[in-house]
């Protein structure tokens, strides 16, 4: 027999008996039955420890006094584990008396044992409720194949609730491979596909299918184009410009873009769009003028809203007067609404329960930007450095991004790529800059604007497509240079 103390792995860190016991309750969890005897037997290792053999044993034969005495002895439980493992078998216990007839002793189980257990009150009198009113409707009697059921459902609950070595976590080397998937991955730069890993290999991304080579330039507009945001189905982009336009263009297909509308009955430079949640609507904003709301399928001279700038307050946080809000966004769950004021103030609102919570910036923030899953957000300071937050609070600090250029103009950022794990931003050196938000340098440099780049947009459905816009009144789309996989 091999030596069950004998390590694995190069630096021998991989106890051998623990790595096969876990291998066996693999084949058993993948339908290999045979390959799994087969294993414990050549190797003399069993997958189910003798603590839950003899639990199994007196489970199935309904020894239940064995069965709690066992759950006593054993050690390396803390009182929560155990008394949550009584729990269980003496609620099967209980079940049984009572299907069986015998309610004394189905009564002296829930009101000595189980009564006197360290679980919450409220577990206790919803199982006697429970059972005691089946009892009185008469709905109480069960066939021995459904108890045969439940004692093997009684072993699996059982199973989840003692720790190692006892039992092992379910799927255990399922979890150990793609944790160590998800920590290569994790230290790809570029990660940006959702294929799914090959284990014969080290994972490793040469930045192919990253967006860094310019795929179409869209030059309607007819002044500087300041503002571009993908809708959140990833089928349309609308853009806004100081030519007191906006243009919603089409994604098509084959991942080139065309003009389906341009909204022209501003009379100012429009500096900001905003999609409604299903992408019916569009928001835009004039420069010091009107907000309207287009209608994107129809007319778009038609169902026009508008809202003067300087119009009645609808609502007053603390009493006072609202500050000037320089940008703002809601998390996808409707929860928090995180504006910034003030210059130098992110205030984050639980909606629901009116708390604030106030972040003080040292330098001026000139945009802000949500991540795709409302954990995160980054701010654009003047300062040439972005920040990333994060909405629930728990950071004492932020993330920092440098190397891009701005100081007097509103630049603005975004999330972006397969889970949001990319930062994008213009700069007024004509540039744009993305970042893996686990690193403050920037992993590619994109150039082709002439111009300061004043807005990037990230496709949500397509990582691979990037938008940007330029005071060189272009739009540039980016998308994956297919050379480089040559």
């Amino acid at each position: 027999m091999e030596n069950p103390l004998e390590n694995l792995g190069s630096k021998h860190l991989i106890k051998k008996h623990e790595f096969v016991r876990i291998i066996i309750q693999c084949l058993y969890s993948l339908g290999y039955r045979k390959s799994a005897v087969s294993l414990e037997s050549e190797s003399g290792i069993a997958y189910k420890s003798d603590e839950l053999e003899s639990l199994e044993s007196h489970i199935l034969d309904a020894n239940w006094d064995a069965c709690i005495d066992c759950l006593n002895r054993l050690n390396g439980l803390t009182n929560e584990t155990r008394a949550s493992a009584l729990f269980l078998v003496l609620k099967q216990c209980l079940l049984e008396y009572l299907n069986r007839g015998d309610d004394s002793s189905a009564l002296e189980i829930l009101q000595k044992q189980i009564s006197g257990l360290q679980v919450a009150k409220e577990k206790v009198h919803k199982l006697a409720f429970g059972f005691l009113s089946l009892k009185e409707l008469g709905l109480g009697k069960v066939d021995l194949d459904v108890i045969s059921n439940l004692r093997n459902f009684l072993l699996m609950e059982l199973e989840k609730v003692l720790p190692p070595p006892i039992t092992l976590p379910e799927r255990r080397l399922e979890y150990l491979v793609e944790m160590a998937v998800w920590s290569k991955i994790d230290n790809c730069v570029y990660h940006n596909s959702v294929d799914a890993i090959s284990l014969y290999e080290d994972h490793h991304c040469d930045g192919s299918q990253f967006p860094t080579k310019t795929t179409q330039i869209l030059t309607n507009h007819r002044n500087e184009v300041w503002y571009v945001q993908f809708s959140n189905n990833g089928n349309y982009l609308a853009s806004s410009s100081s030519d007191c336009t906006a243009i919603i263009w089409k994604v098509l297909d084959d991942g080139n873009l065309t003009q389906r509308h341009v909204l022209q009955s501003h009379k100012k430079p429009v500096s900001f769009v905003a999609w409604s949640p299903d992408d019916t609507m569009l928001l835009t904003c004039g420069n010091m003028e009107v907000l309207k709301l287009w209608d994107v399928e129809t007319d778009p001279e038609k169902g026009i809203y508008m809202w003067d700038c300087e119009g009645k307050e609808i609502k007053s946080w603390r009493g006072q007067r609202m500050p000037k809000v320089l940008d703002l966004a809601v998390t996808p769950d409707g929860e928090k609404l995180i504006s910034i004021f003030s210059d130098k103030d992110i205030r984050i609102l639980n909606v629901g329960t009116g708390a604030e919570r106030v972040i003080p910036e040292e330098h001026p923030i000139t945009s802000l930007s949500l991540s795709g899953d409302g954990k995160f957000f980054i701010v654009n300071l003047n300062s040439q450095e972005i920040h990333m937050w994060d909405v629930a609070g728990e950071w004492f600090s932020p993330m920092k991004y440098k190397s891009h250029r701005q100081h007097k103009y509103v630049i603005r950022s975004c999330f972006g790529g397969l889970d949001s794990t990319f930062i994008a931003s213009g700069s007024e050196d004509s540039k744009v800059y993305i970042w893996n938000r686990r690193g403050s340098k920037p992993i590619e440099i994109l150039c082709g604007h002439t111009m300061t780049v004043n807005c990037v947009s990230w496709n949500p459905k397509r990582p691979h497509m990037l938008a940007s816009a330029s005071d060189d009144q272009t739009i540039r789309i980016w998308g994956p240079n297919v050379q480089s996989r040559q």
